[in-house]
């Protein structure tokens, strides 16, 4: 993985330069197609799309073979097996692509949407009208199916896409992007609107000070690449974050709900950010259901961590350290505390979480309000599992990123959170005493 913790300046030297220069004539031909993409009737959009998801099927072996040696590297450079699972792609998982692709084509168009509109006292027309935001700057990591739910999404709301991908799925990428912008022209939509750059590191600098050029960066991948990004960025930034989700089990939850939620949210795909990797558990819900809760973790093949009242209850649960509290582990891992209240449950998730998904169990609905009212996070769930944080799942067909920020965009980012709105005035002469 590149090592953004370490990154603190910008690559200097003749080579970054000519780069730069040469990611700014790219830059400025991808703001040109965004504009005339802009101009795109849905109809057309929605052709291309459906052109593209049919290349993806029709093209599939030339995907796989390309991953098939992302992955040979990856294993050469010892990815963990949670990263190894997010580069994958199977025959199952392009066609998961090429049905999203469908979904988006099938949306309804946010473009030229009224959002109100009013008449001044002097008679004019004032209408808010949904437009697309230009040209967006995607940055990720290692999965590539990143890559087609980018481009399908800024397609479908008039924007241009440059996408930086990581370098362990750089193959992938460059297979999937070559594969759907070739079927995107071939549609008709203006040549240059779907940019892939290299994977390269050090083109990211560069990028995130596009501002003359980028409307928007959004970086989806891990808290180091994300606060890299945060923090450097002269673009505006949509923070995509973390995950370090929580499960909390009240005193009154009950028993077989809490051991099937939590076996879905922490075993179905560890790999991903709204899989589960805390468990908060009240006292009272102690003796009843911690034993099955744990029995059920350790049989999936989950490392149980835990806080000192958990490993006095079963002394093979490895101690937690302070570290492990705030670790979004993406993998077979999951640590548990016991609490004394909701409060409290509520005041440890505001303290470690970061604001992406939280779930209790409980029957109480005093207790459900309290949780959903208090905890701060994208995406609050009751009796039901945090895997559903998920733009598909939400009905929005696919999507970017799942952002945590309070500002323009919370959870999932779908069609309407890459457009903007400007102001359109239609008037018969008026003027303004």
């Amino acid at each position: 993985m590149d090592d953004w913790a370490s990154a603190t300046q910008s690559p200097v030297g003749h080579v970054y330069k000519m780069d730069t220069l040469k990611l700014e004539e790219i830059a400025a031909g991808a703001l040109r197609a965004a504009r005339r993409l802009a101009t795109v009737k849905s109809a057309a959009k929605q052709g291309a799309l459906l052109a593209m998801a049919k290349a993806l099927r029709t093209r599939q072996s030339l995907i796989l073979e390309a991953n098939t040696l992302d992955l040979e590297n990856a294993r050469q450079n010892d990815l963990s097996e949670s990263l190894l699972d997010r580069l994958k792609l199977t025959p199952q998982r392009i066609e998961s692509m090429a049905v999203s692709l469908e979904q988006i084509a099938e949306l309804r168009d946010p473009i030229g949407e009224v959002v109100r509109g009013w008449q001044h006292p002097q008679g004019m027309e004032i209408r808010q009208i949904r437009v697309p935001l230009g040209l967006i700057g995607i940055i990720y990591e290692a999965r590539p199916n990143v890559t087609a739910d980018a481009i399908g999404l800024c397609i479908k709301s008039g924007n241009g896409v440059l996408l930086k991908g990581g370098k362990e799925a750089d193959l992938s990428n460059r297979a999937i992007s070559e594969i759907l912008s070739r079927a995107a022209y071939d549609s008709g939509l203006p040549e240059g609107c779907i940019q892939q750059l290299p994977a390269e590191r050090a083109i990211v600098d560069a990028m995130i000070r596009l501002d003359r050029y980028l409307a928007l960066v959004i970086p989806r991948g891990g808290s180091a690449l994300i606060d890299f990004v945060v923090q450097n960025a002269s673009v505006p930034v949509l923070e995509t974050g973390v995950g370090n989700c929580h499960l909390y089990v009240s005193s009154s939850a009950n028993l077989e709900m809490s051991q099937r939620i939590l076996l879905n949210a922490k075993v179905q795909r560890p790999s991903v950010c709204n899989s589960v990797e805390k468990l908060l558990i009240h006292r009272d819900a102690v003796p009843t259901h911690l034993r099955s809760l744990l029995d059920a973790l350790k049989e999936a093949g989950v490392e149980v961590r835990g806080c000192p009242r958990t490993r006095i209850f079963d002394p093979s649960v490895i101690g937690a350290v302070e570290a492990d509290w705030s670790t979004e582990y993406l993998d077979k891992i999951i640590a548990i505390k016991i609490v004394d209240s909701t409060h409290e449950a509520i005041d440890w998730i505001n303290h470690y979480g970061s604001q992406h998904s939280e779930a209790i169990l409980t029957a109480s609905l005093e207790e459900a309000q309290a949780f959903t009212q208090q905890v701060e996070a994208a995406a609050v769930y009751v009796n039901a599992s945090t895997r559903f944080t998920d733009g598909g799942e939400f009905g929005f067909g696919a999507e970017i990123g799942i952002s945590t920020q309070r500002l323009h965009a919370r959870g999932p980012v779908g069609l309407p959170e890459l457009t903007s709105t400007k102001y359109v005035i239609i008037g018969t002469g008026q003027s303004r005493d």
